[in-house]
């Protein structure tokens, strides 16, 4: 670490702290400081939507990557993820061909390829699963790159029975420094995402991406995967660190509670943050006649 503390020191320390209590931990450290995202102008936001969203029929081969696309385009939305678990041939790389196919047909129908997105884990006990993984986000960097996208969505992984969050925490942020500088040859950041395990909570993401260290990590702030009584809080938390925003219809799932988009709008511009909000549709309605109803409501509180 930068700051010269030992790292067993200070995971031991942090993983008392309570969630309240993590914004004025991490910055009072310059160095962490640094990492907020630095933005010149006003908060300018735009509408995405994750191909995962679509995963109803991407999965079972019913539609393709073509096809959401152009369903995409045609509801108005400024940019996609491109989820990889949907590519011919995924974990391994897509063809060259089949990459530049999709970055020229999102092209001419007007939509950034804004993000990609990968299911990573880098706290499995087996340290050659680990380099899998690692292999698995080093193949999707380049991948992402060749589709022109500026950010890959990435997980930290659960902590495995018989060990300690410490050590967990311990194996993904080595993998994350060596993933980072194989990044920065390809100009791709990753986006860490609060997704349960040892990025459950707002606090524990930052902790990651401080002890990482690198300019090539930061956050996928998912309004929807917090599990605190207060989700507003920790969206605010990591909003200044995010380079993207998967918006959920539902921002609590123990009570159900629909996301007040306006809000979550306020945080975000509060915040400074720039860039887009990809649509990450996890609802039982049917996603082609959910999500243009979701769009809309972004497009209001957007204004």
């Amino acid at each position: 670490m930068s700051d010269g503390i030992n790292r067993r020191e200070f995971l031991k320390g942090s993983a008392v702290l309570p969630v309240a209590a993590a914004g004025m931990v991490f910055a009072g450290n310059s160095s962490f400081a640094q990492t907020k995202i630095k933005r010149l102008g006003e908060p300018r936001l735009k509408t995405s939507i994750c191909a995962y969203s679509f995963r109803k029929y991407l999965s079972k081969g019913e539609k393709n990557l073509d096809d959401f696309i152009e369903y995409v385009a045609k509801l108005g939305f400024d940019g996609v993820e491109l989820t990889g678990y949907y590519f011919p041939n995924y974990p391994e790389a897509s063809s060259d061909e089949y990459l530049y196919h999709l970055k020229k047909k999102a092209f001419l129908l007007g939509l950034d390829i804004n993000g990609t997105a990968i299911g990573n884990s880098f706290t499995d006990s087996d340290e050659s699963k680990r380099a899998e993984n690692i292999k698995l986000v080093k193949t999707w960097i380049e991948c992402s790159s060749k589709l022109g996208s500026p950010e890959m969505r990435v997980f930290g992984g659960r902590v495995p029975d018989g060990y300690t969050e410490e050590v967990a925490v311990g194996w993904a942020v080595e993998a994350y420094k060596e993933c980072c500088e194989y990044a920065s040859k390809y100009g791709v950041m990753l986006a860490l995402e609060n997704h349960g395990g040892i990025c459950t909570s707002a606090e524990q993401v930052l902790r990651i991406i401080r002890m990482v260290d690198s300019e090539w990590i930061a956050a996928n702030l998912d309004t929807g995967n917090f599990r605190s009584d207060d989700p507003y809080k920790e969206i605010a938390m990591i909003a200044p660190y995010a380079i993207t925003c998967h918006v959920k219809v539902t921002v609590n799932r123990r009570n159900n509670e629909e996301v007040d988009m306006n809000r979550v709008v306020k945080i975000l511009r509060d915040a400074n943050y720039s860039g887009y909000l990809p649509i990450e549709y996890e609802e039982k309605e049917d996603p082609m006649i959910g999500i243009p109803k979701f769009l809309d409501k972004i497009k209001n509180a957007i204004g």
